[in-house]
């Protein structure tokens, strides 16, 4: 191979290409991929995140006293009281208080 063939290659123009001349196309042409990588990393990553926090923000809004609730930590059991932040379980003979942020799933409500 040549070395002009290797340089334009190095150097990203196209085969035949001179080294001092552009290639015409306008720069915000060079931006179009890097605004579809966003917008895909928005619609892949960035927007189900969202969603399921505003579904967990629901959720902790209707938690009520009776609730049967399983923590992040994996801990089971029945709503005892709710304060601000706090959130009192009863799993068998233990009476725990964890932070009402930690609740993941209401597995069955109060009737």
């Amino acid at each position: 191979m040549t070395t002009a063939f290797l340089a334009s290659i190095v150097l990203g123009l196209a085969p035949g290409t001179p080294a001092g001349t552009q290639s015409g196309t306008p720069p915000w042409v060079q931006l179009v991929p890097f605004l579809l990588l966003f917008v895909v990393m928005y619609l892949v990553m960035i927007l189900p995140q969202q969603r399921k926090a505003k579904q967990h923000a629901q959720l902790l809004k209707t938690l009520k006293a009776g609730d049967r609730v399983v923590t992040s930590s994996g801990i089971v059991g029945v709503v005892v009281g709710l304060r601000e932040n706090l959130v009192t379980i009863r799993s068998e003979d233990a009476k725990i208080e964890v932070l009402k942020s930690s609740i993941q799933d209401i597995t069955e409500r109060k009737s």
